[in-house]
């Protein structure tokens, strides 16, 4: 499937994303809402490497699991970003979509490994 977290190119658009929330929020003075977006947006590509690197199954698709929780907080945060004049509604848009792709890479993941994790 894969060697190493590296080679999967969810991870590599998780990357780029939370890249892109920190320039999108470059200039952000509200820093409440600027830490909590670029921790969502951190969350979503450290937690695919942290659960990439486990070693089971379960594990891998818990992780996945948290990843794509990370990806709807932040899209969520790019609402409300958007709605106080944060980040201008085109720029918003296009990271809300990344976050859905990245969400449905995801979960197509951890659908091949075939397993949900325990609730």
């Amino acid at each position: 499937m894969y060697h190493s977290f590296e080679d999967l190119d969810v991870w590599k658009k998780a990357c780029r994303l939370a890249t892109d929330t920190y320039t999108a929020l470059k200039e952000c003075r509200d820093y409440g809402l600027k830490d909590q977006m670029t921790r969502a947006a951190v969350s979503v590509a450290s937690n695919i490497a942290e659960g990439a690197e486990r070693d089971s199954k379960a594990e891998f698709a818990r992780f996945m699991h948290i990843a794509k929780g990370s990806a709807a907080e932040l899209r969520t945060q790019l609402y409300i970003a958007t709605r106080l004049g944060v980040i201008p509604a085109p720029r918003a848009q296009e990271l809300v979509e990344e976050t859905k792709h990245i969400a449905a890479m995801l979960q197509n993941l951890t659908a091949k490994v075939h397993v949900k994790p325990k609730t």
